[in-house]
């Protein structure tokens, strides 16, 4: 049995909000506005977000992550957060004891493992599923980089 994380009580807020509420995610949320990505993920879904945390946020190179909020690094910035979701929900029951892949938002593969620990590609996925109104969250400990095109 592995050690996919547990569900939280459904929640009545969309993704956006729902991350916004818990505080631990400003660097996402910065993120996600600077990429025109707030009424996307505010939209009627559903959708699955690996989000990292601010502490995996601050496993990226120095520099990095203010680089990408660059005005002429929109582009890569999209790719990078739209990499971090797919369309429909994947729960962490779904997960559990499981291996297999997924399209991203960005259009490459994702491969999601529950056979030991939860994880998305190399990303560990830490905490309690977090559901929303449009879908469902789940906590990671890296920032998921795209595949070079």
């Amino acid at each position: 049995m592995s050690a996919a994380p547990k569900i939280a009580a459904q929640n009545t807020h969309d993704i956006v909000d729902s991350v916004q509420n818990i505080g631990s995610y400003t660097k996402l949320l910065t993120a996600l506005k600077a990429a025109g990505l707030i009424e996307t993920l505010k939209g009627a879904g559903p959708f699955t977000v690996f989000a990292p945390s601010d502490e995996a946020f601050k496993k990226l190179p120095i520099g990095a992550f203010d680089g990408l909020l660059k005005p002429e690094s929109r582009d890569e910035l999209v790719r990078v957060l739209k990499y971090h979701a797919i369309a429909g929900r994947v729960t962490a029951k779904e997960l559990d004891c499981k291996k297999f892949n997924r399209k991203s938002l960005e259009g490459a593969e994702l491969l999601l493992d529950g056979t030991r620990d939860a994880r998305v590609n190399n990303a560990k996925v830490t905490g309690a599923q977090i559901e929303a109104s449009n879908g469902v969250i789940h906590t990671i400990d890296s920032v998921l980089m795209p595949p070079k095109a």
